[in-house]
């Protein structure tokens, strides 16, 4: 077989091997160092390469997909959106490990491969015959695509669904969110949603057209953009230094989830004689009434911030909070939220923009920058002060400065 390369042929084939090069350095680095997402990842860019296997050959002049091979499954199909799915999961919490409650994800691939497998096995010919008398007639080909795509939107979804959850959990977690919240995830949903569109509308547009297979290779060059961006940002993506252990709850709603544990805190905080009391209480706006034990706890919190001033670590987070103060952090969770009124992180970042004002307007520090001074106070990258910055003062540095100084 010779492959013959041209300008439809080439980009597919260069996609193709790059896929197929950092699924097997993904796979080395994850044997290596045990990281599940990796290997993970190197499944979702196979899944890539095969889902434009069969333009690269057929651009190529090689057509054994459609000879020897018709009806034999080539590609991963309803398991891509899959992997897609455990791939973040797997990168949210390190411990995740697969369970038999996770088989059932594969099942449609397995039902589709079964009955494709069942007909290739009969025989070219009687492939033939089944496509003519069955498979087309009986519009089963035209089920699968339905349920392909409503597998890939139900797997987008639950992405989405699992990546605001978890963006949620670390502010009431860690101090620092920046190299933890993994623009890296916003970009891989985003590109994968991008090709499945694209995708999609090239499906719908060559169905509609009758387009032939030179006007409907522009998806699958698209897909070769989508491998190159996985594999390359995907394989230099920067892994936290921290075994993160998110777990997503059950309710699929995030604002009625955070509602709920507002709700059900309730009964934690307060004893059964304050309870009562708060009902009667409506007008009050302050936080809600908290039992003797959980009061000491919050006062025990303010002395050591003050004192000790662990917010000037970056990478200070609850549970490290939480041993110094020799509690448990779902309690010290509570304190800071019902108590103070506020997530870890908000907590955390406030004190350190109040120390930021306090060195900024020290005469001694006018040699240093602001992004100096803000490294010295606990932040680690200058987004996340300024971000912190301006949402507890409403100002720029800049403008805080200036603003003092015409006080004075």
């Amino acid at each position: 077989m010779t492959f013959y390369f041209s300008p439809y042929s080439t980009p597919l084939l260069f996609g193709f091997v790059q896929a197929w090069v950092y699924a097997i350095l993904l796979w080395l680095r994850g044997y290596r160092e045990e990281r599940l997402s990796d290997k993970l990842l190197g499944w979702v860019l196979v899944g890539c390469a095969l889902n434009i296997w069969e333009y690269m050959l057929g651009f190529g002049g090689i057509e054994i997909l459609w000879r020897e091979l018709e009806f034999f499954p080539r590609s991963l199909g309803y398991l891509f959106p899959v992997l897609c799915y455990f791939y973040l999961k797997s990168q949210f919490n390190a411990g995740f490990r697969f369970g038999w409650r996770d088989l059932w994800h594969t099942v449609p691939f397995l039902i589709f491969t079964l009955y494709h497998v069942s007909v290739f096995a009969m025989g070219h010919d009687a492939v033939l015959r089944w496509e003519e008398t069955v498979h087309h007639p009986y519009h089963i080909a035209n089920l699968e695509f339905a349920v392909g795509v409503a597998i890939d939107l139900l797997y987008l979804y639950w992405s989405l669904q699992l990546y605001q959850q978890y963006r949620a959990w670390i502010k009431t977690q860690f101090s620092e969110t920046d190299s933890i919240s993994f623009r890296w995830f916003r970009n891989f949903l985003l590109m994968l949603t991008i090709t499945a569109f694209f995708s999609y509308l090239m499906t719908t547009l060559s169905l509609t057209l009758r387009l032939n297979f030179f006007q409907d290779w522009w998806d699958e060059l698209f897909e070769v953009v989508l491998i190159y961006y996985l594999s390359i940002n995907g394989y230099a993506q920067t892994q936290s230094v921290r075994r993160l252990t998110f777990h997503a709850p059950p309710s699929a709603d995030t604002g009625q989830r955070d509602t709920a544990l507002a709700t059900v805190s309730l009964p934690l905080v307060l004893t059964g004689e304050e309870q009562g009391q708060a009902a009667t209480q409506h007008s009050d706006p302050g936080p809600p009434a908290m039992s003797d034990e959980l009061l000491r706890l919050r006062e025990k919190l303010t002395d050591y911030m003050i004192s000790e001033r662990p917010y000037l670590e970056p990478e200070l987070s609850l549970a490290d909070l939480s041993r110094r103060l020799h509690t448990n952090p779902v309690i010290l969770s509570q304190v800071i939220n019902a108590g103070l009124g506020k997530n870890f992180n908000d907590f955390i970042n406030e004190y350190r923009v109040d120390a930021f004002k306090r060195q900024v307007l020290n005469p001694a520090n006018t040699h240093l920058s602001f992004l100096g001074i803000a490294l010295d106070c606990g932040f680690n990258s200058k987004a996340t002060f300024n971000r912190a910055f301006r949402k507890f003062t409403g100002q720029s540095p800049g403008e805080f400065l200036t603003t003092q100084a015409a006080t004075r």
